[in-house]
């Protein structure tokens, strides 16, 4: 196959996660809270994913009940509490700068696997990390006026931190798992981790709704199942660190979002810390000994 298909897998997956505060803000407008969110996509997304390859193949299913350890790693302290982090922050800041602050995850992962893993902090990755947080200074306003709540700053980049978790705990998860059945259950125990924030009430008012219904379904569908099996797909034609860099096809498609469709003002700085962000991320992903 050419191997242009699974740059486009890549990019098709990241720019569908892109698309999820158009569903997010929906939601919300049903009187769907943060919380009860999380609750569908992980519910929804889990009892999908199951079903398709419960049919698919049942021998990815299978896990060494030892191993659960991993799975609440990846699931409850790190899906549950990026995807509450990210959805907080989207109800005080504007989608573009919640989405960028959640790519901050790279960076995380960096300092992380320097402590964790001994990894090298090499003067590619230091330069990353500064143009990062000089991105992160201008995007929420710390160097002129705030561009949200501090709260909403803050779950922000506490979004980027937990996503930051999923790659500490899925390395250890994937020295003995394929990266679906990870994921698999991953979606799994975010489900059990999500049960506390469980408001039936709630829940049954928002999705007593078309409007509730549609957007909980093109939540789990579109910004969850489609784009992880695209991803997936591509991880399997081309390198990780390539994929990693397409994969900003995702904040990039959460600008447009915020900006053209749902109207939201950006500043000029604001624009600016995006793009530091951006070439952050990107740094660190290129090895520049190979063309």
């Amino acid at each position: 196959m050419d191997k242009r298909i699974y740059y486009l897998y890549v990019v098709c997956g990241a720019s569908l996660w892109g698309l999820i505060s158009l569903f997010t803000y929906s939601l919300a407008d049903c009187g769907i809270s943060p919380g009860s969110i999380v609750v569908i996509r992980s519910f929804g997304a889990s009892a999908l994913l199951f079903a398709i390859f419960f049919v698919k193949d049942s021998t990815l299913i299978k896990i060494d009940l030892r191993d659960i350890k991993y799975f609440i790693g990846t699931g409850i302290i790190s899906f549950v509490l990026f995807n509450y982090c990210l959805f907080t922050s989207m109800k005080t800041c504007s989608a573009a700068i919640s989405v960028v602050l959640l790519y901050t995850a790279p960076i995380f992962v960096m300092l992380m696997s320097a402590i964790l893993f001994r990894e090298k902090m090499t003067a590619q990755k230091i330069c990353a990390l500064i143009l990062a947080v000089a991105g992160c200074a201008l995007v929420t306003g710390i160097t002129g006026s705030i561009n949200g709540t501090p709260l909403g700053l803050m779950c922000g980049l506490g979004s980027g931190f937990f996503y930051a978790l999923y790659s500490i705990f899925g390395r250890y998860a994937l020295e003995k798992y394929r990266p679906v059945t990870v994921t698999l259950y991953t979606f799994l125990f975010a489900a059990i981790g999500s049960v506390p924030l469980i408001r039936l009430n709630e829940l049954c008012t928002g999705l007593s709704q078309p409007k509730g219904i549609i957007n909980a379904l093109l939540i789990v569908c579109i910004s969850t199942v489609s784009p992880f099996l695209l991803y997936t797909k591509g991880l399997s034609g081309i390198e990780s660190g390539t994929a990693s860099i397409l994969a900003t096809a995702e904040p990039a498609v959460g600008v447009m979002v915020s900006v053209f469709i749902l109207h939201q003002p950006l500043t000029v700085s604001g624009i600016i810390g995006i793009l530091l962000i951006l070439l952050g991320v990107i740094a660190i992903n290129i090895n520049f000994g190979r063309k």
